[in-house]
């Protein structure tokens, strides 16, 4: 490997696995301790499963740029609607060349993709139907998505074929991993329902706080680490930036995090009198979710923006699937990944700064067709996917086992067998 910009995103690649483990240490903390090794076990068998079906089936549907690709005509033009790779990487060359080193980016960004629906189904999730659900999301939902936007897809040709800017542009992956995450994060939590004794019997929610703070707050820090990795690779592979424009993907990230938790801290102090600590991380990790999109084509004021306004709309976010729609996430992962995302996607148009491209001017409505996707497509698709497979493999966990707790009934053992891990304080319904 002796060209620096394919070693430096392998370096890079080497912090991103930090970002889920950041993910799912946020999470964790943010259920009660009853149901803490469950989750952790769930995310580690959702992340190796991902990898596995990545293997067998998930590169030859997302593919490479200029890698074979079966095409649909219209109107004259071609679009490439599908990968056409080999089965288990046969005749992969995993050379260090850039085609490889993207292979290992995608590897681990549906790595990070399932570990994004475990927060919305948390305390209620049967291991089983975590593991069924992420086969389905890393084997056929993700490549797809990601074959449009990273492998020279439909969406990418929207620069040349529509003249629509450079095409769908999304380097960090925040409609591919974040969004794609998030709608699959919400379509779970349609499908389980509420955990017991979360809404009164007038519809308003109960409160039911996480086991540990400190678990939340150190994982913002992981989380960090592995975002400014994963934005960074994505722009040396998939943007085309030199090696030294690793300082700016780094300051970005960076700026767009620490605006996106003041926010959050500004918002919940100024209306509940107190800053919230679980929705400061969820600003955090919101700001991180937006910079994704455009890390490389930002200024770093325009990036500070972004993580702010990303911050504010978590907040609202979470409020709003609540106390209107019903949505128990616990996590708050909609809100964070499907929401923060969508807005990241939105601010490349709005505010980055692309090299000249096939197309004209029209980069925001790129953005926006990218964005009617992945609400009109891959929300329904990820919707009927997991809904037919809970007729196969039922979601939701027996009443015992949630009263009980996901430890001691699906693994037979608590995350804290030391220490009393929880009283029956919420009312049961």
């Amino acid at each position: 490997m002796t060209d620096p910009a394919m070693t430096l995103a392998f370096v890079c690649l080497l912090l991103a696995p930090l970002a889920g483990a950041g993910l799912a240490l946020i999470n964790c903390g943010l259920v009660r301790s009853r149901n803490a090794a469950h989750f952790m076990l769930a995310a580690l068998c959702a992340m190796a499963i991902a990898a596995g079906m990545y293997f067998v089936c998930g590169f030859r549907f997302s593919g490479s740029a200029g890698g074979p690709a079966y095409d649909l005509f219209v109107a004259g033009k071609p679009w490439s609607w599908i990968g056409a790779g080999p089965l288990f990487l046969r005749g992969v060359a995993l050379n260090g060349s850039p085609a490889s080193m993207t292979l290992l980016l995608e590897m681990l960004s549906v790595t990070l993709a399932v570990v994004i629906p475990l927060g919305a189904g948390a305390e209620r999730w049967r291991l089983g139907a975590c593991c069924a659900s992420s086969a389905v999301l890393a084997g056929w939902t993700w490549p797809l998505f990601a074959h449009w936007v990273w492998g020279g897809g439909w969406l990418a040709q929207l620069g040349a074929n529509y003249g629509l800017g450079r095409g769908f542009v999304d380097v960090g992956g925040a409609g591919v991993i974040q969004v794609v995450g998030g709608l699959t994060a919400l379509s779970v939590a349609w499908i389980l329902g509420p955990r017991r004794g979360r809404y009164a019997l007038h519809g308003m929610p109960t409160a039911i706080p996480g086991h540990s703070a400190v678990f939340v707050l150190f994982g913002c820090s992981l989380a960090w680490v592995g975002w400014i990795g994963l934005n960074s690779a994505g722009a040396l592979l998939l943007g085309g930036m030199d090696p030294g424009g690793v300082v700016l993907v780094a300051v970005n990230t960076t700026l767009a995090a620490c605006a996106g938790a003041l926010a959050a801290v500004a918002i919940t102090r100024l209306r509940f009198g107190k800053p919230d600590a679980s929705l400061s991380a969820n600003g955090w990790v919101g700001g991180l979710v937006a910079s994704s999109a455009g890390c490389v084509y930002l200024t770093p004021l325009a990036a500070a923006v972004t993580g702010l306004i990303a911050g504010a709309l978590v907040i609202f976010a979470v409020e709003l699937l609540e106390l209107r729609f019903s949505v128990d996430d616990p996590g708050g992962t909609v809100s964070v990944h499907a929401v923060g995302g969508i807005w990241g996607l939105l601010a490349v148009g709005m505010f980055g700064h692309l090299p000249p491209g096939p197309g004209d001017a029209h980069q925001w409505l790129a953005q926006v067709v990218g964005i009617a996707t992945l609400i009109g497509f891959v929300l329904p698709l990820t919707y009927g996917l997991n809904f037919l497979l809970n007729r196969v493999v039922p979601f939701r966990v027996a009443v015992e086992g949630e009263r009980q707790g996901m430890d001691l009934f699906e693994l037979g053992a608590g995350a804290y067998p030391d220490f009393v891990t929880h009283r029956d304080e919420f009312g049961q319904r």
